[in-house]
Protein backbone atom coordinates (compact mmCIF):
# COMPACT_ATOMS: atom_id res chain seq x y z
CA UNK A 1 0.00 0.00 0.00
CA UNK A 2 1.52 3.21 -0.84
CA UNK A 3 2.33 5.72 1.99
CA UNK A 4 -0.04 8.86 2.11
CA UNK A 5 1.61 11.75 0.43
CA UNK A 6 0.20 13.86 3.67
CA UNK A 7 2.19 11.98 6.42
CA UNK A 8 5.27 12.10 4.44
CA UNK A 9 5.04 16.08 3.23
CA UNK A 10 3.63 16.52 7.38
CA UNK A 11 6.51 15.45 8.53
CA UNK A 12 9.34 17.17 6.28
CA UNK A 13 7.53 20.39 6.86
CA UNK A 14 7.82 19.84 10.73
CA UNK A 15 11.46 18.98 10.02
CA UNK A 16 12.30 22.36 7.62
CA UNK A 17 10.31 24.23 9.88
CA UNK A 18 12.40 22.62 13.15
CA UNK A 19 15.37 23.27 11.30
CA UNK A 20 14.71 26.98 10.34
CA UNK A 21 13.89 28.23 13.61
CA UNK A 22 16.13 26.23 15.94
CA UNK A 23 19.04 25.82 14.05
CA UNK A 24 18.85 22.29 14.23
CA UNK A 25 16.39 18.94 14.05
CA UNK A 26 15.81 18.42 10.26
CA UNK A 27 17.45 14.95 10.02
CA UNK A 28 16.64 13.78 13.53
CA UNK A 29 13.08 14.16 12.97
CA UNK A 30 12.55 13.03 9.51
CA UNK A 31 15.05 10.34 10.52
CA UNK A 32 12.93 9.62 13.76
CA UNK A 33 9.30 9.16 11.58
CA UNK A 34 10.08 8.51 7.98
CA UNK A 35 11.55 4.93 8.49
CA UNK A 36 8.32 3.13 9.79
CA UNK A 37 6.64 5.30 6.86
CA UNK A 38 9.21 4.02 3.95
CA UNK A 39 11.40 1.95 5.20
CA UNK A 40 15.14 2.81 6.69
CA UNK A 41 16.74 2.60 3.44
CA UNK A 42 14.82 4.75 1.58
CA UNK A 43 14.57 7.34 4.13
CA UNK A 44 18.10 7.04 4.64
CA UNK A 45 18.66 8.70 0.93
CA UNK A 46 15.43 11.10 0.69
CA UNK A 47 16.74 12.71 4.18
CA UNK A 48 20.19 12.99 2.99
CA UNK A 49 18.45 15.45 -0.21
CA UNK A 50 16.09 16.68 2.47
CA UNK A 51 19.09 17.72 4.43
CA UNK A 52 20.79 19.63 1.80
CA UNK A 53 18.05 22.04 0.45
CA UNK A 54 17.21 22.66 4.36
CA UNK A 55 20.86 23.22 5.40
CA UNK A 56 21.39 25.68 2.50
CA UNK A 57 18.00 27.29 2.97
CA UNK A 58 19.01 28.47 6.47
CA UNK A 59 22.42 29.39 6.00
CA UNK A 60 21.32 32.03 3.42
CA UNK A 61 19.88 34.03 6.48
CA UNK A 62 22.26 33.53 8.68
CA UNK A 63 25.84 33.71 6.24
CA UNK A 64 27.35 36.91 7.99
CA UNK A 65 27.28 35.25 11.19
CA UNK A 66 29.13 31.92 9.85
CA UNK A 67 32.51 31.87 11.74
CA UNK A 68 33.93 29.32 9.14
CA UNK A 69 37.44 28.92 10.56
CA UNK A 70 36.09 28.23 13.63
CA UNK A 71 34.30 25.06 11.78
CA UNK A 72 36.87 23.98 10.00
CA UNK A 73 38.48 20.89 12.50
CA UNK A 74 35.26 19.68 12.60
CA UNK A 75 34.73 20.05 8.94
CA UNK A 76 37.90 18.58 8.19
CA UNK A 77 37.40 15.40 10.66
CA UNK A 78 33.74 14.45 9.08
CA UNK A 79 35.92 13.87 5.82
CA UNK A 80 37.31 11.37 7.36
CA UNK A 81 33.97 9.35 8.91
CA UNK A 82 31.26 9.94 6.38
CA UNK A 83 32.24 7.19 3.98
CA UNK A 84 33.05 5.02 6.98
CA UNK A 85 29.39 5.71 8.19
CA UNK A 86 27.72 5.12 4.94
CA UNK A 87 29.92 1.47 4.60
CA UNK A 88 28.97 0.93 7.47
CA UNK A 89 25.22 0.97 7.45
CA UNK A 90 25.25 -0.95 3.99
CA UNK A 91 26.38 -4.24 6.45
CA UNK A 92 23.95 -3.71 9.33
CA UNK A 93 20.64 -5.32 9.93
CA UNK A 94 17.43 -2.80 9.48
CA UNK A 95 16.05 -4.05 12.88
CA UNK A 96 19.67 -3.24 14.54
CA UNK A 97 19.97 -0.20 12.37
CA UNK A 98 16.74 1.16 13.90
CA UNK A 99 17.68 0.86 17.47
CA UNK A 100 21.13 2.37 17.24
CA UNK A 101 18.83 5.53 15.70
CA UNK A 102 16.30 5.42 17.96
CA UNK A 103 19.06 5.10 20.98
CA UNK A 104 21.18 8.00 19.52
CA UNK A 105 17.92 10.72 19.14
CA UNK A 106 16.09 9.59 22.45
CA UNK A 107 19.99 10.15 24.04
CA UNK A 108 20.54 13.38 22.66
CA UNK A 109 16.76 14.11 23.46
CA UNK A 110 17.16 13.73 26.99
CA UNK A 111 20.39 15.59 27.14
CA UNK A 112 18.80 18.60 25.90
CA UNK A 113 15.87 18.16 27.52
CA UNK A 114 17.02 17.54 31.00
CA UNK A 115 19.36 20.74 30.62
CA UNK A 116 22.38 19.07 31.18
CA UNK A 117 25.92 21.33 30.42
CA UNK A 118 28.81 20.35 29.82
CA UNK A 119 31.96 22.40 30.98
CA UNK A 120 33.52 24.78 28.28
CA UNK A 121 36.01 23.07 25.92
CA UNK A 122 38.18 24.80 24.01
CA UNK A 123 40.83 22.33 22.60
CA UNK A 124 40.76 21.58 19.10
CA UNK A 125 41.17 17.74 19.96
CA UNK A 126 37.34 18.09 20.78
CA UNK A 127 36.21 19.66 17.81
CA UNK A 128 38.08 17.06 15.68
CA UNK A 129 36.37 14.66 18.26
CA UNK A 130 33.04 16.12 17.27
CA UNK A 131 33.35 16.38 14.29
CA UNK A 132 34.50 12.72 13.01
CA UNK A 133 31.11 11.44 15.19
CA UNK A 134 29.22 13.88 12.96
CA UNK A 135 29.95 12.46 9.77
CA UNK A 136 29.98 9.17 11.15
CA UNK A 137 26.45 9.54 12.63
CA UNK A 138 25.80 11.65 8.88
CA UNK A 139 27.00 8.54 6.79
CA UNK A 140 25.36 6.19 8.53
CA UNK A 141 21.58 7.80 9.54
CA UNK A 142 21.75 11.75 8.27
CA UNK A 143 21.94 12.55 11.85
CA UNK A 144 25.25 13.98 12.10
CA UNK A 145 23.63 16.56 14.83
CA UNK A 146 23.89 15.57 18.14
CA UNK A 147 27.78 15.07 18.92
CA UNK A 148 28.21 18.47 16.97
CA UNK A 149 25.32 20.40 19.00
CA UNK A 150 26.58 18.91 22.14
CA UNK A 151 30.31 20.46 20.95
CA UNK A 152 28.49 24.13 19.93
CA UNK A 153 26.66 24.33 23.17
CA UNK A 154 29.56 24.41 25.17
CA UNK A 155 31.15 27.15 23.22
CA UNK A 156 30.29 30.81 23.73
CA UNK A 157 28.51 31.78 20.78
CA UNK A 158 25.74 33.97 19.78
CA UNK A 159 22.20 32.47 18.21
CA UNK A 160 23.01 33.69 14.64
CA UNK A 161 26.79 32.11 15.12
CA UNK A 162 25.54 29.09 16.43
CA UNK A 163 22.91 28.66 13.79
CA UNK A 164 25.21 30.07 10.91
CA UNK A 165 28.52 27.61 12.05
CA UNK A 166 26.14 24.63 12.61
CA UNK A 167 24.23 25.15 8.86
CA UNK A 168 28.03 25.39 7.67
CA UNK A 169 29.04 21.39 9.33
CA UNK A 170 25.51 20.04 7.98
CA UNK A 171 25.88 21.35 4.50
CA UNK A 172 29.94 19.74 3.67
CA UNK A 173 28.59 17.14 5.70
CA UNK A 174 25.25 16.47 3.47
CA UNK A 175 27.36 17.10 0.36
CA UNK A 176 29.66 14.29 1.21
CA UNK A 177 26.78 11.91 2.01
CA UNK A 178 24.87 12.81 -1.04
CA UNK A 179 27.78 12.04 -3.15
CA UNK A 180 28.84 8.61 -1.67
CA UNK A 181 24.80 7.34 -1.63
CA UNK A 182 24.95 8.54 -5.60
CA UNK A 183 27.87 6.39 -5.87
CA UNK A 184 26.35 3.66 -4.03
CA UNK A 185 23.23 3.86 -6.94
CA UNK A 186 20.53 4.88 -4.05
CA UNK A 187 19.31 7.25 -5.79
CA UNK A 188 16.32 5.85 -7.28
CA UNK A 189 13.54 7.29 -9.77
CA UNK A 190 11.35 6.72 -6.28
CA UNK A 191 13.34 8.89 -4.11
CA UNK A 192 13.58 11.97 -6.81
CA UNK A 193 9.54 11.64 -7.01
CA UNK A 194 9.33 11.52 -3.04
CA UNK A 195 11.93 14.38 -3.03
CA UNK A 196 10.15 16.61 -5.72
CA UNK A 197 6.64 16.18 -4.80
CA UNK A 198 7.63 16.93 -1.19
CA UNK A 199 10.18 20.35 -2.01
CA UNK A 200 7.42 22.84 -2.23
CA UNK A 201 6.50 21.31 1.58
CA UNK A 202 10.38 21.69 2.29
CA UNK A 203 10.15 25.56 1.15
CA UNK A 204 7.10 26.31 2.80
CA UNK A 205 8.73 24.85 6.27
CA UNK A 206 11.75 26.69 5.81
CA UNK A 207 9.65 30.47 5.18
CA UNK A 208 7.30 29.95 7.96
CA UNK A 209 10.21 28.67 10.56
CA UNK A 210 12.42 31.78 9.42
CA UNK A 211 9.21 33.96 9.52
CA UNK A 212 8.17 33.06 13.15
CA UNK A 213 11.50 33.05 14.37
CA UNK A 214 10.81 36.58 15.52
CA UNK A 215 7.46 35.91 17.61
CA UNK A 216 7.84 32.38 18.76
CA UNK A 217 9.60 31.41 21.56
CA UNK A 218 12.85 29.29 19.92
CA UNK A 219 13.41 27.52 23.76
CA UNK A 220 9.69 26.54 24.21
CA UNK A 221 9.11 25.26 20.69
CA UNK A 222 12.37 22.74 20.87
CA UNK A 223 11.58 21.50 24.26
CA UNK A 224 8.25 20.27 22.94
CA UNK A 225 9.93 18.82 19.90
CA UNK A 226 12.41 17.55 22.12
CA UNK A 227 9.70 15.34 24.09
CA UNK A 228 8.70 14.21 20.92
CA UNK A 229 11.78 12.62 20.16
CA UNK A 230 12.26 10.85 22.99
CA UNK A 231 9.16 9.39 22.64
CA UNK A 232 10.20 8.46 19.13
CA UNK A 233 13.14 7.54 19.89
CA UNK A 234 12.00 4.88 22.50
CA UNK A 235 9.39 3.75 20.09
CA UNK A 236 12.19 2.79 17.38
CA UNK A 237 13.93 0.79 20.31
CA UNK A 238 11.09 -0.81 21.89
Amino acid sequence: METPFFWIAAILFLAAFTQSLSGFGVALIAMALLPNLIGMQTAITLVALVSFAVNVGVLLRYWRALQFKTMLPLIFASWVSVRLGIFLLRRLDEKIALTLLGIIIAGYALYALLGLKMPAIKGRGWAYGAGFLGGLFGGAYNTPGPPVILYASCQDWERDAFKGNLQAFFIQNSIIVVFGHWLSGSFTPQIWSLFGRDLPWLLLGILAGLGMDRWLNPEIFRKVVLVLLVVTGLRLVF
